[in-house]
């Protein structure tokens, strides 16, 4: 299905990744407390080769660094876009979100994470961007904080609109559901969580809706998936959730008590970290992309209910990223590499061939804690790392370190 194009090292582990909505733009944010934006070639075509070949599919683009700053006083535990893709949203174990803009890294906001009632740091695990006015950040403590973007905040704090708890452990993941048919913005009024053991709903203005029973098994994972073949009154939307043990349930939307599907991704117990939606244009049909905790990522097909096809990310380190880009290009992220792939061509099997990862331009990558000039002053030069979190405790072991100067990458079939 798909194949390498390039691999990205980083200077740190990778503890989150976000895929710009409308640009070929991926950020990272790392255990260091870094966030670096790259950007990716785009499909136009290259005035020196036959106008019907892309710049990204001959090998002639490059991948720019457009900015990196040293972020959080601690790990940058997860990164969003917001809906138009204009701000990047970042949350670090220092108890701060900050918005940036996306094209420069020049911080515009700072919110202030309530604390524990200890007064210690309640570190975020999961933060989207539901609406332009609504902004959800979910922490350790099991807490969902709403935030109106249209309040004008202080400097460094602000107070969250709602708090909800639905779940007793820690958020694990965020998934909006699609706005109604009578919806007047068109902007999702109701997500599902997992945490823990429980999948739950929770609405805009009504708060937690529902919460399941307990399925005696961490559920860690989630996305929607609609247009799916429908039976009585269900409109062909399921929400699909990846368990610690391998196993993916499939939740029929509206019926939330239980899974009504299981399909068996990794039959070792290995963890699904991540998942993602194939986009239909790239005429695979409905098939999900789910990344494992042993750092392969398989591709599951919907209706089928089997994996179709595989690669892997990397041998030891967990895939805790995983993506696709406004042009179809997946980007997967774990340990200290960033990977991205385009769609392989048919060969002898009926997926096609998954080859081996193309070598890359250079090798090193950038480890000085140099600030964009225009972004934050941060001043701390110390290489805290900050509390794991939860998802990364359960990779099997941490990358090397690697240092040197890289800051542009190139395609394969550089000279």
């Amino acid at each position: 299905m798909f194949e390498t194009v390039c691999t990205l090292p980083l200077s740190a582990d990778l503890f989150s990744q976000a895929i710009h909505p409308k640009e070929s733009i991926v950020s990272v944010g790392l255990s260091s407390g870094h966030v670096q934006t790259f950007r990716l070639p785009t499909e136009e075509a290259d005035s020196e080769d036959d106008a019907s070949t892309s710049s990204s599919r001959n090998g002639r683009g490059h991948i720019d660094t457009m900015w990196r700053t040293r972020r959080h006083k601690g790990s940058c535990r997860c990164l969003t876009f917001g809906i138009d893709g204009e701000t990047l949203y970042s949350a670090g174990t220092d108890g701060l979100v900050k918005a940036a803009k996306a094209e420069t890294g020049v911080v515009e906001n700072k919110i202030a994470i309530p604390t524990m009632n200890n007064g210690s740091v309640d570190a975020p695990t999961v933060i989207h961007a539901l609406s332009p006015q609504t902004l959800l950040l979910a922490t350790d403590s099991s807490a969902l904080h709403l935030y109106d973007l249209r309040t004008p905040f202080s400097k460094v704090s602000a107070r969250s609109q709602q708090t909800h708890h639905p779940h007793d452990d820690y958020v694990s993941s965020l998934t909006p559901l699609p706005a109604s048919d009578t919806s007047t913005s068109g902007f999702s009024k109701q997500w599902v969580t997992t945490g823990g053991t429980t999948l739950a709903v929770t609405d805009l203005r009504r708060g937690v809706l529902v919460r399941s029973e307990d399925q005696e098994e961490e559920l860690i994972s989630s996305v929607h998936i609609s247009g799916l073949a429908t039976s009585g009154t269900s409109r062909g939307e399921k929400v699909l959730v990846g368990g610690s043990g391998g196993v993916m349930t499939l939740w029929e939307k509206g019926a939330w008590d239980d899974q009504d599907e299981r399909i068996y991704v990794q039959r070792d117990g290995e963890a699904l970290e991540t998942m993602a939606v194939v986009p239909e244009e790239l005429g695979k049909g409905k098939v999900v992309a789910v990344g494992l905790g042993s750092g392969g990522i398989k591709f599951v097909g919907i209706g089928a209910n089997r994996t179709v096809a595989e690669v892997m990310h990397d041998e030891t380190e967990g895939v805790v990223g995983l993506g696709f880009d406004v042009e179809g290009r997946m980007v997967s992220g774990g340990g200290q590499i960033v990977k991205v792939w385009r769609e392989a061509p048919m060969s002898g099997d009926r997926y096609g061939a998954m080859p081996g990862e193309k070598r890359m331009y250079d090798d090193s990558d950038d480890d000085d804690d140099e600030d964009n000039e225009n972004s934050d002053d941060e001043s701390d030069d110390s290489d805290a790392g900050g509390k794991q979190r939860p998802q990364q405790k359960r990779q099997k072991g941490k990358g090397k370190g690697k240092k040197g100067g890289q800051h542009i990458m190139a395609f394969e079939d550089m000279d």
